[in-house]
């Protein structure tokens, strides 16, 4: 199996949930602080190919940062939709586990234990 990290902000608890996931299933990997550690554009690109999502579909559209800046309007392309989560990564959806080739968001966090099977 690949390396496996997670993209992980403690203070959400379905975040917590999902290492919660990891350690019960005797995963002991790294967590990315990717609040306090910086993503970039090449990082967050990389992540989304790995997802198969679109840039919109990482953002979190409850946050303030994505209603202060309009990041509803359809007409932003996913490279101007990566600058603002390099900008304010409050905005990336988590948890998401990535093992290098495939990743996915734990919504539920349930679903992260896909990439165990």
């Amino acid at each position: 199996m690949n390396d496996l990290i997670l993209y992980h902000n403690p203070r959400c608890s379905k975040s917590r949930e999902a290492l919660k996931l990891l350690e019960d299933s005797n995963q002991d990997l790294p967590t990315f602080l990717y609040l306090n550690e910086n993503l970039n554009h090449a990082d967050i690109s990389s992540l989304l190919d790995r997802l198969g999502i679109s840039a919109r579909e990482l953002l979190r559209k409850n946050e303030d940062d994505y209603k202060s800046n309009n990041l509803k309007n359809t007409k932003l392309e996913n490279a101007e939709l990566i600058k603002f989560m390099i900008q304010f990564p409050k905005l990336i959806e988590r948890p998401i586990l990535d093992n290098g080739i495939k990743a996915v968001i734990g919504r539920p966090p349930e679903k992260i234990l896909e990439l165990l099977v």
